[in-house]
């Protein structure tokens, strides 16, 4: 079996897609949202991180991360996150019944899948559009009409920061009309 390897490159900036087993809908309840905020507050004491932009779906999170110039070891923080926020909701998140013999191996939960998916930023064009794709995604999935609607993404900040106007990325009734 070949071993995937992902570059570590430090000081470099990614792009990550992490999902949840099955894709539960599970990540904006109140309990697993708090779980996740203190994984990545532990986290980052331990093994710092800035946080570039960041949403949260129902089912998975996109997020942008740079990380220190001497560290580029992403897969770490993400296994602690991810292992953190199992921990704290395993008693009721858990789904006894998906507990298999690789789950049970690899003493995974059943909330989270196994793997994310990364992808290094290559420039400010890179980092523009992943970060106009995370802000966007909630209305890409439906979940709302409006970017300035969904309230588990960091477009807020950056509207007030001035990056973003508040009315960005919004879905009149002439685009649905014409979508159809």
């Amino acid at each position: 079996m070949s071993r995937y390897r992902r570059p570590q490159n430090p000081g470099a900036t990614y792009f990550f897609t992490v999902v949840t087993y099955r894709r539960q809908a599970i990540l904006c309840d109140e309990p697993v949202r708090a779980a996740l905020r203190r994984a990545i507050a532990s986290t980052r004491a331990k093994w710092p991180f800035i946080i570039d932009a960041w949403v949260l779906l129902p089912d998975h999170l996109h997020c942008i991360w740079t990380l220190p110039v001497d560290d580029g070891d992403f897969a770490t923080r993400w296994s602690v996150i991810k292992r953190q926020v199992s921990v704290a909701c395993g008693e009721t998140y858990r789904r006894a019944e998906w507990i298999n013999a690789s789950k049970q191996k690899h003493r995974e939960s059943t909330l989270w899948q196994r793997r994310f998916w990364e992808h290094q930023i290559r420039d400010e064009t890179d980092f523009a559009r992943h970060m106009d794709y995370i802000h966007y995604n909630p209305v890409k999935h439906g979940y709302c009409r409006q970017v300035s609607e969904w309230p588990y993404s960091t477009f807020h900040r950056y509207v007030k920061d001035g990056v973003y106007p508040f009315d960005w990325g919004c879905v009149g009734v002439d685009d649905l009309v014409a979508g159809e």
